[in-house]
């Protein structure tokens, strides 16, 4: 028993190893997951993005200001002038949070010693990214708890001198399901996608009935079409499956445009079933198409900044993303859902998108016909 045991593994082996491709399946997977995995799924938030309004302008705002400015956590990229400069910062995602010091502040910090309510310090934080907005949070705060702790020192005062008025933008109460839950929009979009097209064209080479399939008048590109319209409608009844979900059962906010939403995850869908047909004629049997989908699904969901921020990843990895569709879903579920994001205002996605699509289907032709050749 043990003998035939052995011949089969010495077997298995053997046929493993034997093809080329298989080969490159055992080390390229392994070695691209370690690197995505160590360089970009990171869960410390470091130089944080932000802005100072301080209207007060006195010694204790500029030495408050000044301890953000010496903190390795926070890279300040805008001084302002008036409030009316917050909300296009945060909109456009260029701060993470603005910090915001009344023209009394200084004044009410000296006068906690009197009994007199401290001074208040305003933090606005952009809560689209419930997770990344918790832990800046937590870094404003150590920094506050500092400031408070030198000052009362210095000035004999019993009671925190300054008091952290936190308001998150587009989640006021930084729930993470939130954030998650338009996220699996996109993710379980990808997967059933990917599956339904890339295991197609390797399953009819498996069961031997893609040599009837090539033999019928169907050209090639009509063939491509036949297989990629399923996978079409079922991410799309997929997708619309999630949104409802998201909407009834989770209690996220959906407060942009459905039409929005419908054109970025038509584009991204037809950019899915390019690059699933790609690796389905790719392939020869369904495991190897298999192994193909998940070669491509794991880095795409770490690349996409559906958990980690992109921001906090390696600059050539940052690059990197801009070649991965779901980034570009991701920005306009999370839009269309939290912010309220029309179609005029997601065109910067959708035309990457669209480039994308065109580019994967007509590769995934290319491909079809020089294996069929």
């Amino acid at each position: 028993m043990w003998a035939r045991i052995f011949a089969l593994v010495i077997k298995e082996f053997l046929a493993i190893l034997r093809d080329k491709a298989s080969r490159m399946v055992l080390i390229g997977p392994p070695v691209i997951q370690l690197m995505v995995f160590g360089y970009a799924a990171s869960f410390d938030l470091e130089h944080i993005p932000y802005a100072v309004l301080d209207q007060d302008g006195g010694a204790a705002a500029r030495e408050l200001v000044a301890r953000f400015a010496g903190s390795p956590n926070f890279t300040e990229v805008a001084r302002l002038t008036h409030q009316g400069q917050i909300a296009p910062l945060i909109d456009n995602r260029e701060v993470l949070l603005v910090l915001r010091l009344d023209a009394n502040f200084s004044r009410d910090l000296l006068a906690t010693h009197a009994g007199n309510g401290p001074a208040r310090v305003q933090v606005l934080i952009d809560g689209r990214n419930s997770n990344t907005a918790s832990l800046a949070l937590n870094d404003v705060t150590s920094i506050l708890m500092r400031f408070n702790r030198d000052w009362a020192a210095r000035h004999g005062q019993r009671g925190p001198p300054a008091e952290l008025v936190v308001h998150a933008w587009f989640n006021p109460n930084l729930q993470s399901r939130w954030f998650i839950v338009p996220g699996i929009v996109a993710l379980l979009t990808l997967v059933v996608t990917l599956l339904v097209t890339g295991l197609s064209v390797a399953r009819e080479r498996e069961m031997g009935t893609f040599d009837q399939l090539l033999v019928t008048p169907l050209r090639p590109h009509e063939i491509l079409i036949g297989k990629a319209v399923p996978g079409f409608v079922i991410g799309l009844l997929e997708a619309g499956f999630i949104v409802l979900m998201a909407v009834l059962w989770f209690q996220v906010p959906f407060v942009g445009s459905p039409l929005a939403l419908l054109l970025g995850l038509s584009l991204f869908l037809l950019a899915a079933i390019g690059i699933g047909l790609m690796i389905s004629s790719l392939a020869v049997t369904q495991q190897q198409g298999l192994l193909g989908v998940f070669l491509f699904l794991v880095p795409a969901i770490i690349l996409s900044g559906f958990a980690t921020p992109i921001a906090n990843m390696p600059e050539a990895v940052q690059a990197l993303t801009y070649l991965n569709p779901m980034r570009y879903v991701l920005i306009i579920v999370r839009g269309v859902f939290l912010e309220g994001s029309t179609i005029r205002m997601l065109i910067p996605q959708y035309w990457p998108l669209a480039l994308m699509a065109l580019f994967s289907m007509g590769a995934a032709t290319w491909l079809f016909r020089h294996r069929m050749g």
